[in-house]
């Protein structure tokens, strides 16, 4: 398929979207058509513009997969009529009830299709390889609006009915809907956001920088192709920091601290302008092609805006996470390596720090090793050259040679990029950047260490990356009285930065300290997204009592969660003894 004309109507009373499709297709006269379809209800299909249905079938369904929906086609055949509803199975959707929101008036939508839940909920060839543009007619309860990854509107309209159009061939797992209450407010000529209109204004004091954000982007890897860039802050649920959904980012209110201190998170999705959405990873194995370019993309916009020193903050907090990540994976070495083998698994498996930040670290291995500027015109010709196509790992790899190491063998030698693509762990000799800030702060936690009360020490002005670091370094045994001293003196349970809480959260867990467990659930009751559960979860259900802590508060949260984070969640919990 290479484009779509949807037709969709939202119920809100019954759960479920209705619709139909008309997929044009190319084909040298292949005998059917397959589309990619899982708990997908199909209630006719039929060719060109003739008014009698074809008969259709299916192929035998399979975990996490789904279906092939099979379509006979006739000689000529170029479009297709599919009409379907979502069940309550649809994976990719996530109904909320009014009092599940900001707003507490309304009910919600949201749909979250990476890797392949598109499928859930529309027909679709759900692979990342296949790119298709498509349009809309999308009808809604009037008094909410609905947003897609496409053309937007900025106001309700009377009747309910809006047009979208996505004139970008895009990817299936980048189709995107949200509905609910929502207002506009503008950041740039090219950039805004959409909220609840309760939390609108603190959104668009969070996000001012965005377009500084897409300005320093293109300076460096070229023109912005898609027209604008815009932000949706979802509700607590969202299971992911942020999708990035082209012309629309869906991002999660977690991220909102009220100071713009974790706003990196939308530099990354920015980023995925280019390392995603623009040239794409072609099958799941590869995607560490989308996510180790956005990481270090992600990283230079930081400092083109905010200077060296913040973004070696941001490394030096990423290469711990890829150090626990590595010690997680210990049983499964081959999970390690940058391309994956995915084979008969949930592609879901393979969206783990390693992609991210091993990916970036391989890259900034080959920055060094070539110089900045001869680095960033292979990166600027890599997203011209291939700009709205999908890349596979071995691709890559011919380009990187003919355009980059070339006749260089000393680099070559150096890099091995052999070692960091096809084999586990990260090659010996690499030396993690420090960030300098860290310093000081290690500094600080040593003092502390070694007496000097917590109220006492030199932490004015430390941004929330210097107290992720303090707090990620404590010591692995804290005895209760010192658990109590830091939290009455920096007032770490009741923060109201999100980073900042989960970490000292999982240190309470780790250490007993109980005064933190009513704000640990409430937390976990509020909050879907996945990075901050499964620690959260993890830490509770290795400790001698949290088991059932654990049961119980995931039974009063389960409803709140996304099936991206409950998928994940009860697999955890229903394998604990």
């Amino acid at each position: 398929m290479h484009h779509v004309d949807w037709d969709l109507q939202v119920d809100f009373m019954q759960k479920k979207i209705t619709g139909s499709g008309v997929y044009h297709i190319r084909h040298q006269q292949a005998p059917e058509v397959i589309f990619d379809v899982h708990h997908l209800k199909i209630t006719g299909v039929w060719l060109e513009d003739e008014p009698q249905a074809v008969d259709f079938s299916f192929t035998q369904e399979k975990p996490f997969l789904g279906q092939g929906l099979k379509i006979p086609l006739k000689p000529g055949t170029q479009k297709i009529r599919i009409a379907f509803e979502t069940t309550a199975e649809a994976a990719a959707l996530q109904w909320l009830e009014p009092e599940q929101t900001t707003g507490k008036k309304e009910p919600f939508l949201f749909t979250q299709s990476q890797a392949i839940l598109a499928r859930t909920w529309l027909p679709c060839q759900d692979s990342p390889s296949v790119r298709f543009t498509y349009t809309a007619r999308v009808q809604v309860p009037p008094h909410l609006l609905p947003l897609m990854s496409a053309d937007n509107p900025q106001e309700k309209n009377e009747d309910g009915v809006y047009f979208f159009r996505m004139d970008q061939p895009i990817p299936s797992y980048l189709l995107s809907l949200a509905v609910g209450d929502l207002a506009f407010a503008p950041l740039g000529e090219r950039c805004g956001v959409y909220a609840e209109p309760g939390s609108l204004k603190a959104a668009a004091y969070e996000f001012a920088e965005t377009e500084q954000m897409l300005l320093a982007a293109e300076n460096l890897y070229g023109p912005y192709r898609w027209g604008r860039y815009d932000l949706l802050v979802l509700p607590p649920s969202f299971p992911f920091g942020g999708m990035e959904n082209p012309k629309l980012t869906f991002a999660t209110p977690t991220i909102i601290a009220g100071d713009r201190s974790l706003t990196s998170l939308v530099a990354h999705e920015l980023a995925h302008s280019w390392s995603g959405n623009l040239v794409t990873n072609a099958t799941w194995n590869d995607f560490w092609l989308n996510e180790g370019f956005t990481v270090y993309f992600e990283r230079r916009i930081m400092e083109a805006l905010y200077g060296p020193e913040y973004a070696q903050m941001l490394h030096t907090l990423g290469y711990q996470d890829l150090q626990h990540t590595l010690e997680e994976l210990s049983q499964k070495p081959q999970d390690t390596c940058l391309k994956l083998n995915l084979e008969n698994r949930d592609p879901d498996e393979g969206l783990t720090e390693i992609a991210y930040e091993k990916g970036n670290l391989f890259l900034c291995r080959l920055e060094a090793l070539v110089g900045r500027a001869r680095f960033d015109a292979f990166v600027n010709k890599y997203f011209g050259t291939f700009q709205f196509t999908s890349m596979d790992t071995d691709r890559f790899e011919q380009f990187l040679e003919k355009e980059l190491l070339n006749g260089d063998d000393a680099v070559k030698q150096q890099l091995n990029a052999e070692a960091w693509i096809h084999s586990p762990g990260i090659p010996e000799g690499i030396v993690p950047l420090q960030a300098r800030l860290f310093e000081k702060v290690a500094a600080e936690l040593q003092r502390w260490e070694t007496g000097t009360p917590a109220n006492q020490l030199a932490t004015e002005n430390w941004s929330t990356h210097e107290w992720l670091y303090f707090l990620s370094n404590l010591p692995k045994t804290l005895a209760h009285a010192k658990m109590r001293e830091l939290d009455n003196a920096f007032g770490f349970t009741a923060s109201g930065n999100a980073e900042i809480q989960a970490e000292w959260l999982r240190h309470s867990i780790k250490h007993g300290y109980k005064e933190a467990y009513p704000a640990l659930e409430a937390f976990l009751v509020r909050v879907g997204r996945r990075k901050f559960l499964m620690p959260l979860y993890k830490a509770l259900l290795e400790t001698e009592s949290g088991t059932d802590l654990a049961r119980e508060i995931y039974r009063k949260a389960r409803p709140n969660y996304h099936s991206v984070s409950t998928s994940s969640l009860d697999a955890l919990i229903q394998a604990t003894p």
